[in-house]
């Protein structure tokens, strides 16, 4: 694209894990970035110094109205929200409050603003138990958790509202992210973090004991659970690339998935932590989990198909590397180094 066509993007949750890496890529693409972020999650420091940020909530529409005509903002990136499926089901209402009405509120400051283009952060957990695996975008949504629902409700509005306004959207379906800024700009930094990558790094640097595998009697090759992991800064360039394209076709909107399409065992991710660390990391055999399915791998043909992305960093020692490094950056900053 021209850059002297590229607008002002606001990024909702941009202080947060996968939001403040799209904000490194889009200012790595030369675009202008505001970001909104109530720092319920997110940092401070996470944002660059490059971007424009304010503190605040998406549902704040004075505030998000400000910023759009201040700044004139073409697009927007959302990803602000909650996203602990156990917490989702034991505290439904947080979930459509953060995920569902802020989301609409957000939705109608875009369209009051004439902002055109909208990006949304999406979630794997809208197919539920899925029918197939590779999971393609056309397969029945049906999810089993006030998460999942809470991500599609969105969903839906983004598409109703598109059909009944000049504003088009994505919706980027997530599967399970890790790792973090090759560069060592910005990483997980959530503290009671759930994502097993995480998890197993942080007991690599000595945060946890061990490490939970819940549940070995799937029906998969080693009988524990296998998911897709995607590379964080693999997907915020997926982000940068969607934008692109909606710009470039403003009448067409998007649902993809965003996986490698390959996918990966409890066991086998646990074996790769072992590699990079050249320790054992402690594994503690537990019972399976409500509602977590066999396997969640995505089929990406259609991203592949639709978007000049590519996958650079699909390798999953290379995730893992990236994400103990930014673990060992968390524990000097927790030491004082």
């Amino acid at each position: 694209m021209n850059d002297s066509r590229k607008p002002a993007i606001l990024v909702t949750g941009g202080a947060g894990y996968i939001g403040s890496h799209a904000v490194l890529a889009l200012l790595d693409a030369g675009w202008r970035v505001v970001v909104i972020d109530n720092l319920t999650t997110g940092f401070r420091w996470a944002v660059p110094e490059a971007a424009t940020f304010a503190e605040g909530d998406i549902a704040d529409q004075a505030l998000v109205a400000r910023l759009i005509a201040e700044h004139g903002i073409g697009a927007i990136i959302h990803f602000a929200g909650s996203i602990v499926v156990p917490e989702s089901v034991e505290n439904p209402l947080k979930y459509y409050e953060n995920n569902t009405v802020k989301s609409r509120s957000l939705i109608e400051s875009a369209v009051k603003g004439g902002v055109r283009h909208f990006i949304f952060s999406s979630t794997a957990a809208t197919y539920g138990i899925p029918e197939q695996v590779p999971i393609t975008e056309t397969i029945r949504t049906q999810p089993i958790n006030p998460y999942g629902w809470s991500k599609l409700m969105t969903e839906r509005m983004l598409a109703d509202t598109a059909f009944a306004h000049p504003l088009n959207y994505c919706a980027l379906r997530y599967f399970n992210v890790a790792g973090a800024d090759p560069q060592g700009r910005s990483g997980q930094s959530t503290a009671g973090a759930t994502h097993l990558i995480k998890v197993a790094v942080e007991a690599a640097v000595g945060k946890r004991s061990h490490v939970s595998v819940y549940g070995t009697d799937y029906d998969t090759p080693d009988g524990t659970g296998v998911r897709d992991y995607i590379h964080v800064s693999d997907l915020a360039r997926a982000h940068v690339d969607a934008l692109g394209k909606l710009i470039d076709k403003p009448e067409e909107s998007y649902v993809m998935n965003c996986g490698y399409g390959r996918g990966f065992s409890v066991l086998e991710v646990l074996d790769a932590v072992d590699r990079v660390t050249n320790m054992k990391i402690e594994r503690k055999l537990e019972a399976r989990r409500a509602g977590d399915p066999d396997a969640l791998v995505a089929d990406n043909g259609k991203i592949l198909a639709t978007l000049p992305w590519r996958p650079q960093l699909d390798d999953l020692d290379t995730i893992v590397a990236h994400a103990l490094a930014w673990e060992r950056v968390l524990a000097e900053r927790a030491a004082g180094r």
